[in-house]
């Protein structure tokens, strides 16, 4: 096709889609021989990853990527991130090195975010601001004598991350003694009567940047045994409660907003990373106490902080109480960062600018991830939904209700180039997409660690999947939500400490039941909602049945959520009891949750009464979660290779890729609104009818023959494609891989086709 003729296409049909994306329209002009790969900005785009190292510093050495990724991949939207030796984003030469990059990748018809992470400049916050740097509190328990004085050294960690992998590592800075306690303790705790602040009678008898020695006199109280230690470390990170955080972000951001972006990102954010599971090492500063003060009537965080650890006889309320407000502490003030970067990235490049990067740092909801964000998971603000490696499905199709985003992207990787297209096809029937990380770990045999995953069967199945994007701007149907008590998981103090409910949405997973997890602080910040229907809703989605999973710790909003008069369609269900609010004072939750809530004991018991809902109101499943997610010590279940599924618009989606990775035949015949629909395809087969059972779109990959009703279409040379009704009820339609003459049989549908290629793969097999 002529490419003036292309972009007057374009410009015609894709208006008249109903699906634009309106965060991401930037219009940018495309180069000619490029322009057919790539999908425009108004539907969902096709995402990369790029690491710049070293030789993307060298004089154009940006482009071999960009030439590569433009002539073999469909790749439209690709994220740059600037982590190398010894560069920060403040210095001018990554500045100008990116803006080069950038222009050049508007030149092959693609897109840039950056990621401009205050991590990425962090000796320069050190230079401004050295006295807001993160601290970290260990918490040192020792045996004391009534004999002598006792000696300790407390050690501090080398920290790394992915952001400092190739540079300074999140170092120790220096060291303090902050306070030391005297008490005696069983296994019931720390005995109040006995407790004795010491820290005037201790000496320092060194300090460096990375340790402490202490010494402690002996004991002349009777029974008292132990004493504890609390040390803090100052790390080469800005501290989370830093004053001028907020204002250090937003100048990063602000020195790259004169070159055109399409946005940027964020990644994985939050304190440095720690794999504590004694909850002895604590992120705190001057700030962070300042502010918890604040929020408890003036507690003292240093001892509060002893008391979170190691329990007071007796004082088990004030215990949880403490570690509630501690934890949402660091959830709030997490959220208040990431929202605002989403507002200043907007404000730097624009309103279509587009917010990516996955909050999520341990693929999976658990105590690693508390410690680092407070599970903001919900509230880390972004465009679309992102998350990364083996994160639930569950997470992942609730974060696009939650941002609106028609798919999820998880950012995937993996040492077997093998697995990426298995990927992408359990990605499709769970909702999403892939965001394309490099081989990781790369070997030997992986040198070209950009483009290895590149192969001809990854192609075919890319180009095959992003038809849908074309037809559909709606998330996967999840008639199920399992909402979680976001205090309760998070209290180590309590009962129900890291469960959040993940075997339960696995369970239902696994049955067919597409179920989306989401915490109870989504009630309190008014996300989840109660519809004129009844229905309890998150963003578009409505739930037939919602499980409130284990609600100890919360507050009065819970109650009132779920007694709303007008909540009359959702069925309820309750598992796990509530005793406690948010203050651990005692409650009754037959009290505070309506009497039609069913409450029952144990998962199988709620999966069990989830499908008796669905099946009462003639609800389909899809198909049976058979894959198992493992990695990071958890496991949870994943959409199968071949199967099907619904979006939320009513779209029906089926794959088949399990023998052969670029997709294997679909010849089926499927009963819909009362219609047989017949497929005759190759690893893709979706379709949407409207309420009187017509077609109203259609994509498919390899398409021989569909037929629904008095709608049939018969190729005689297979072809990927997509036809869709605009909203005045016309046609438009694409093909993809055919350079020839569009058949007379999709002529007769309609004349506006687009055509798309499918590039050349890079790694020959």
């Amino acid at each position: 096709m002529n490419y003036k003729i292309l972009v007057l296409a374009l410009s015609f049909v894709y208006p008249f889609l109903g699906i634009t994306q309106e965060k991401y329209d930037l219009g940018n002009t495309f180069v000619p021989d490029q322009q057919s790969y790539r999908l425009p900005n108004t539907v969902m785009p096709e995402l990369a990853n790029w690491f710049w190292f070293d030789k993307e510093f060298l004089p154009e050495g940006y482009k071999e990527y960009l030439d590569k990724v433009s002539s073999h991949s469909t790749f439209g939207l690709i994220s740059a991130s600037i982590r190398m030796h010894k560069r920060e984003l403040t210095e001018e030469s990554v500045h100008s090195q990116l803006k080069l990059a950038a222009n050049y990748a508007l030149q092959h018809g693609i897109e840039l975010t950056a990621d401009l992470d205050v991590r990425a400049a962090r000796r320069y916050f050190e230079a401004h601001y050295p006295e807001e740097l993160q601290e970290m509190l260990i918490l040192r328990e020792v045996n004391l004598s009534n004999e002598k004085t006792s000696n300790a050294v407390v050690k501090s960690h080398d920290l790394n991350d992915h952001y400092t992998g190739r540079t300074v590592h999140y170092i120790p800075l220096k060291s303090q003694l902050l306070r030391v306690y005297a008490y005696s303790s069983d296994i019931n705790g720390i005995d109040g009567k006995t407790l004795t602040d010491i820290t005037e009678s201790c000496q320092v008898k060194y300090n460096s940047k990375d340790s402490i020695g202490i010494e402690l006199p002996k004991t002349n109280l009777n029974g008292v045994n132990k004493a504890c230690i609390l040390t803090s470390f100052t790390h080469l990170s800005p501290d989370l409660f830093s004053p001028h955080l907020l204002s250090f972000q937003r100048e990063i951001i602000n020195r790259y907003r004169d070159i055109p972006l399409a946005g940027a990102f964020k990644d994985e954010w939050g304190f440095p990373i720690s794999h504590d599971k004694t909850h002895t090492e604590v992120w705190y500063s001057k700030f962070r106490a300042q502010d918890y003060a604040k929020r408890t009537n003036g507690r003292d965080l240093l001892y509060d902080c002893l008391l979170m650890k190691f329990g007071i006889q007796g004082k088990l309320s004030e215990q949880q109480k403490a570690i509630n407000y501690f934890m949402i502490q660091s959830l709030e003030r997490n959220h208040e960062i990431e929202d605002d970067f989403y507002k200043a990235t907007k404000e730097a490049f624009g309103p279509k600018a587009v917010v990516l990067a996955h909050a999520t740092w341990w693929p999976f909801p658990s105590q690693f991830e508390y410690t680092k964000n407070g599970l903001d998971w919900w509230v880390a603000t972004r465009d679309w939904a992102q998350t990364d490696e083996i994160t639930p499905f569950g997470v992942r199709t609730a974060l696009s209700k939650k941002w609106g985003s028609s798919v999820w992207y998880n950012m995937y990787y993996s040492s077997k180039v093998e697995d990426y297209p298995i990927a992408l096809w359990t990605s499709v029937l769970g909702g999403g997409r892939v965001s394309f990380h490099p081989v990781y770990p790369s070997t030997e045999k992986n040198k070209n660690i950009h483009f290895d995953f590149l192969t001809k069967p990854l192609l075919i199945a890319e180009s095959r999947i992003r038809l849908l994007n074309f037809i559909s701007n709606a998330p996967l149907d999840c008639h199920v939500a399992v909402i979680f008590g976001h205090a309760n998981t998070m209290n180590w103090a309590g009962s129900q400490f890291d469960d959040p409910g993940m075997d339960l949405v696995s369970n239902l997973w696994r049955e067919g039941i597409a179920t989306d997890l989401i915490p109870t602080s989504e009630i309190a910040n008014g996300s989840l909602k109660v519809d004129k229907d009844g229905y309890v809703t998150y963003g578009k989605q409505r739930y037939d049945v919602a499980i409130l999973y284990h609600p100890e710790f919360e507050g009065n909003t819970t109650g009132m959520f779920f007694s709303n008069p007008n909540l009359k369609s959702t069925r309820l269900i309750r598992l796990g009891d509530w005793t406690r609010n948010f203050d651990a004072e005692i409650v009754n939750a037959t009290s505070l949750l309506p009497r039609k809530m069913s409450t029952i004991i144990t998962n199988s018991e709620a999966v069990s009464e989830a499908l008796d809902v669905l099946n009462d109101r003639k609800i389909e499943l899809q198909s049976p979660a058979t894959t198992l997610l493992k990695g990071f010590n958890c496991v949870s279940n994943a959409p199968p290779t071949s199967g099907f599924s619904h979006l939320l618009d009513g779209t029906f989606v089926q794959i088949a890729a399990t023998n052969n990775k670029a997709g294997d035949p679909i010849q089926s015949t499927v009963k819909l609104k009362n219609q047989s629909v017949t497929f005759d395809a190759v690893g893709l087969a979706a379709v949407r009818l409207d309420d009187q059972g017509n077609l109203e779109a259609l994509a498919a990959g390899g398409l021989s023959y569909f037929a629904v009703g008095n709608f049939a279409l018969k190729l005689k040379n297979p072809l990927d494609l997509s036809i869709w009704k605009d909203k005045n009820r016309q046609w438009h339609g694409v093909v993809q891989g055919s350079k020839g003459k569009i058949p007379k049989a999709l002529l007769k549908i309609t004349k506006d086709w687009v055509q798309l290629e499918i590039p050349s793969p890079l790694v020959q097999e």
